[in-house]
């Protein structure tokens, strides 16, 4: 999954961080964030908004989103 690095991102990025089983690194001015194990990210634990979190994912790689609502965003391997 990638993240536009962005201050109004920031949130998600942050909570990625956080969790052992996500990996983060830089492509240009994207955040790639990957996992063995599907991507779950908790709306709340981000502080956003609801439009800054349906329009975090800038796009996806070899993975599809299952959840993406106002609890939560799972992205999980295709």
């Amino acid at each position: 999954m990638y993240v536009l690095e962005v201050p109004e991102n920031q949130g998600v990025l942050d909570v990625a961080e956080q969790d052992a089983g996500l990996a983060l690194d830089y492509v240009g001015p994207y955040v790639r964030i990957t996992s063995a194990a599907p991507i779950v990210i908790d709306r709340r634990a981000t502080g956003c908004r609801h439009a800054v979190w349906y329009s975090a994912v800038a796009g996806l790689e070899n993975s599809v989103v299952t959840q993406h609502d106002k609890d939560a965003l799972r992205v999980e391997a295709r």
